[in-house]
């Protein structure tokens, strides 16, 4: 599902996809502080890009996709960008394991999850 994209939705997505990387950066804090939030920095990654690539999305599409095939969202942002849809997809990839295993994220999961999040919500705050 597509839906279409209006302002107020771009702007209450792009709150979300900033407090969700703010989130993120707060983990990582205490992360480093040897408490393991390893699978919730992730999750909060996953979640910033997510809704970053909605705003990417509104802005240069007039719409986003809304529904449970992370696939189609992937696909969507690809005709926008195919170096953030690969962003998008990495997060994507991360999701089950960081949210609902009980395996925790590997290091190199940590780092990619920190850069593709960051690429997505730099994009969308331009």
């Amino acid at each position: 599902m597509n839906p279409k994209a209006d302002q107020g939705a771009r702007e209450g997505r792009l709150r979300k996809a900033r407090a969700f990387r703010e989130s993120a950066e707060l983990t990582e804090q205490f992360m480093n502080d040897g408490t393991d939030l390893r699978d919730a920095y992730v999750t909060m990654c996953v979640h910033a890009g997510i809704a970053a690539a909605d705003v990417i999305c509104m802005k240069a599409l007039g719409e986003y996709y809304s529904g449970p095939r992370h696939e189609e969202a992937t696909r969507l942002l690809e005709k926008v960008d195919k170096t953030l849809a690969r962003h998008l997809a990495t997060l994507l990839a991360m999701k089950t394991k960081a949210g609902y295993s009980d395996m925790p994220v590997s290091n190199d999961q940590i780092t990619r999850a920190g850069r593709a999040m960051e690429a997505l919500v730099d994009r969308a705050s331009q």
